[in-house]
């Protein structure tokens, strides 16, 4: 629903800021039960502090609300509010029930399943027949998790973002939305050879060569043409019938170690975030102590400019030439920084005991020190 027209309206009439937030459903119904607020109408409000929340509606465990900050409402502008998002939400409910297509049908009776499953902890769950059969999910499928970056008052239509990625991949997809602002995509696996007959006499690309290619052109394409920046998660080609859960909760996982360790990344790759992984089971004493061990006191030595060429330098393999050429450097000045970081640190990262040591202390610091 897009209440920011809500709120506009209500401010101006009156003269009071309105925020629109997420709260606990838990700490929704305390505040319910100590002012004995009838929960019979989701056009209700309660107060918290000096301000006045009306519920709007229920996103999984939290209800968004609107606020109107440290304002004194009379009885006849409270029920002014109440009456307004009532009116709102009546508008919503008709237009549901009269434009919700069939394939946005299927795809939110998946969502109600899966977040059943989030609900009771489940790690893994197989969809029932039922489901499976009417939406098509015993063919292989390409799973992509898209999370928006977007206002938490923005609205994004289904059959819009449904049209948008049908027209990039140009092929039907199958798109599921889950929690706020996170949109699951199933693709047809047969775009993983479509082209193919183009690149003949090339080398041949791997699957995630060509997983990876695929990401990054859709990613290309919703920060342009959507809705602003979004992180996206990517895993190989599944089954969905038989391993829908367990794969959404691993493009999550993908999405959370990415975001925590390449910070200003947005496309986020399982089988690049093995390492990340691990590390990230270390328990926090640890990675401090680990951090502690191989820098020794020379934190200062990370500077920006250090960290993006020893990044670089690891992903080019250790390949001097190569990492000056990408950093637009002469090989020198490269020899110079290496050499440098060397005298500071004592750790010579053109050896491989010390590249190893330096390649996780880079990524436990991003994690610890700039927490």
């Amino acid at each position: 629903m897009d209440w920011e027209r809500v709120k506009e309206r209500l401010e101006a009439v009156l003269q009071a800021p309105i925020e629109i937030s997420l709260l606990p459903e838990a700490d929704w119904q305390q505040l319910m039960e100590e002012q004995e607020v009838r929960n019979e109408s989701n056009s209700r409000s309660v107060i918290r502090g000096q301000d006045v929340l009306f519920y709007l509606t229920k996103e999984h465990k939290d209800v968004r609300v609107l606020q109107v900050a440290g304002a004194q409402l009379t009885t006849s502008e409270r029920m002014l509010v109440e009456m307004a998002v009532e009116t709102k939400q009546t508008q919503e409910k008709k237009q549901w029930g009269t434009f919700l297509s069939e394939d946005e049908r299927k795809a939110h009776q998946l969502r109600d399943w899966l977040l059943e499953q989030m609900e009771r902890g489940s790690t893994y769950a197989e969809l029932p027949d039922s489901l499976a059969s009417q939406s098509s999910l015993y063919s292989t499928k390409i799973p992509l998790l898209l999370y928006g970056d977007y206002s938490q008052n923005q609205s994004v239509s289904y059959a819009e973002l449904k049209k948008l990625l049908e027209s990039f991949f140009e092929s039907e997809i199958i798109l599921i939305p889950l929690l706020n602002k996170e949109w699951l995509i199933l693709a047809p696996e047969g775009l993983l050879t479509s082209g193919s007959e183009e690149r003949e006499g090339d080398e041949e690309e791997s699957v995630e060569q060509t997983l990876d290619a695929l990401g990054s052109g859709l990613y290309e394409m919703l920060a342009n043409e959507w809705v602003g920046e979004c992180h996206l998660a990517i895993d190989y080609p599944v089954k969905p019938a038989k391993s829908l859960f367990a794969t959404i909760l691993k493009l999550r996982e993908t999405i959370m170690l990415g975001r925590s360790f390449h910070v200003g990344s947005f496309i986020h790759l399982r089988w690049e975030l093995r390492l990340e992984k691990l590390l990230h089971l270390i328990d926090e004493e640890e990675k401090a102590e680990f951090l502690e061990q191989v820098l020794r006191g020379t934190d200062h030595a990370l500077d920006t400019e250090t960290v993006t060429t020893l990044e670089h330098f690891f992903t080019l393999d250790c390949n001097v030439s190569e990492t000056a050429k990408k950093l637009y450097i002469h090989r020198n000045t490269l020899l110079y920084r290496l050499d440098k970081f060397k005298n500071e640190t004592g750790l010579d990262v053109r050896t491989f005991n010390h590249a190893v040591l330096v390649r996780l202390a880079l990524l436990l610091y991003k994690v610890t020190k700039r927490k």
